[in-house]
């Protein structure tokens, strides 16, 4: 049995025990604090709505009205993925899916092959009530790279290598002075040259430098073609020129502050791999090498749709509203982990169009926000399932966030797309979403974009932590990289923003809790540099 069919069994074993597990109302366990919410989800409010989703998005990608939401501007359904207008929830395990989950699935949605020599993956049978890290793999395998392109310099930053940078030069191309100074041949004493007058050697002449004779000296500048016969350069401020003749009292030793031709690389030399981000620096290295433009992936195009009658997109909250605290946070997030937001649309809850944004979107991803419960006017899944789109994750055993989920859409016609878009689905409650961003969307955008996995990060718990009986929690902490700490913040229930907006990372708290003094693992946000 290959890696990946061990893995797929494990997930599904792993989920039909959740399955055994699920209690028989379909309700989690109260959380230590927090208000309990039934599994859909129902919002933290107590009203079958969540307070506070999402608000639109102003800077980074346009921002769109639809016409025929209530005052052009609703959207989402404002859950953690409850039903809304206070009806019942549903178990998960009630009928009202996509066409029949394909628990044993062609494993062929990857795509090409993985150009910094990871072995393209496989598409993941459909996980429901799927334990948090199986939905993180999931999500990372539900894709492969999108194609490569070359990119003039000045856009290439932050995309990922689609092909090695190699040398296409010598560095440096030829020898050159470190210092300003004098070149000198010879151990000295010397007199200055023939044609050592005004400035000497600048960097950038072009014209072939004369060869110096022993004995000899000439002015030289930091960057300067070495002339045939120097053997040193004796810096500017360890000599001074008198009468014709250079005095110093430091003699310096051959090849003092001189780059040979090659120091740094033949041409040729692999320099960096395939699937490096493309940094500054490395930008930097690729022009000296001899670059204007470089072959990278394709960052993927991301559209978020915002969902839900009941939010106000400015102004005070009023009269039974709320504001969209997601339409501004999700299109720059998704930027922060390196997908290319083309639009944030706000649709409300038009069912109509919410099927015509799905139906015929150009982007490689999709991202809602809300509508992730089973109903009346949450529509995400009856416009999946009208569409003709296949679950790949249904339910993820985390609190906050529970109802997220994981599609593909139909594949597109288009040459060199690599399958069909694919779409996450983000609970309407602002922590829940967030839960949904660093579960589903950031694997899925790394391995979109081709970039390394995300390396695993574990600090000391210092306080207490109490867990969910069953599921993960993700917990906003204030990170402390240099001490390994992470101390936990307040105000993390899932409708709730106050606490991720001063947070540095998300501890990943197992069922049962941690105690003060443990290690977890946290998730650094994606801006927090550390």
């Amino acid at each position: 049995m290959s890696g990946a069919d061990e893995l797929d069994e494990a997930v599904a074993l792993a989920n039909g025990a959740a399955h055994g597990a699920r209690r028989g109302d379909g309700r989690e366990a109260p959380e230590g604090g927090e208000t309990p919410r039934p599994r859909s989800g129902d919002a933290a409010s107590g009203t079958g709505r969540g307070a506070g989703n999402r608000t639109d998005r102003e800077s980074g990608s346009q921002t769109r009205d639809v016409p025929g939401s209530a005052d052009g501007s609703g959207a989402g359904s404002g859950t953690d993925g409850g039903p809304r207008g206070g009806s019942p929830a549903p178990s998960p395990d009630d009928g009202d899916e996509l066409a029949a989950p394909d628990w044993v699935t062609p494993r062929s949605a990857r795509g090409g092959g993985h150009r910094s020599g990871r072995t393209a993956g496989e598409a993941p049978s459909h996980a429901r009530d799927a334990p948090w890290p199986d939905a993180r793999t999931h999500a990372a395998r539900a894709a492969g790279p999108l194609p490569s392109l070359a990119l003039p310099l000045d856009q290439a930053l932050d995309h990922t290598l689609g092909a090695p940078l190699d040398a296409l030069t010598d560095l440096p191309s030829f020898d050159t002075s470190a210092m300003d100074g004098w070149a000198v041949s010879g151990p000295g004493p010397w007199s200055l040259a023939d044609d050592a007058t005004g400035t000497g050697i600048l960097a950038g002449d072009t014209s072939e430098p004369r060869p110096l004779p022993d004995g000899r000296a000439i002015p030289i500048a930091t960057g300067a073609r070495i002339p045939p016969g120097a053997s040193a350069v004796l810096r500017s401020e360890y000599g001074e020129s008198e009468g014709g003749r250079l005095r110093t009292t430091r003699r310096p030793q051959p090849g003092t502050d001189i780059r040979p031709r090659g120091q740094e690389c033949r041409s040729g030399d692999r320099l960096l791999p395939a699937g490096t981000r493309v940094t500054p620096a490395v930008l930097g290295l690729a022009a000296a090498a001899g670059y204007d433009r470089l072959t990278v992936t394709r960052r993927p195009r991301a559209e978020v749709l915002v969902l839900g009658d009941e939010l106000l997109h400015r102004g005070v909250p009023h009269g039974g509203r709320i504001r969209d605290a997601l339409g501004p946070a999700v299109a720059p997030w998704l930027s922060a982990l390196g997908a290319e937001v083309i639009v944030t649309r706000r649709l409300g809850d038009d069912a109509e169009a919410l099927h015509e944004a799905v139906a015929t979107t150009t982007a490689d991803l999709l991202v809602t926000t809300g509508g992730t419960a089973r109903g009346p006017v949450d529509h995400l899944r009856p416009t999946l399932a009208r569409v003709g789109a296949r679950l790949l994750v249904e339910g993820v055993r985390v609190r906050p966030g529970h109802p997220m989920l994981l599609a593909r859409l139909p594949e597109r016609q288009e040459p060199g797309t690599g399958g069909g878009p694919l779409l996450v689905g983000l609970p309407g409650n602002p922590l829940a979403a967030v839960s949904g961003l660093v579960t589903l969307a950031a694997p899925l955008i790394r391995a979109l974009g081709d970039r390394p996995a995300e390396r695993e990060v574990f600090a000391r718990i210092t306080e207490d932590v109490q867990g969910h009986p069953r599921d993960t929690r993700l917990v906003p902490v204030a990170f402390a990289p240099a001490a390994s700490r992470a101390r936990p913040l307040h105000f993390n229930g899932p409708a709730m923003l106050r606490g991720v907006a001063t947070a540095t990372a998300l501890a990943v708290v197992p069922p049962g809790g941690a105690s003060s003094g443990s290690d977890v693992q946290v998730l650094p946000l994606p801006w927090f540099a550390w």
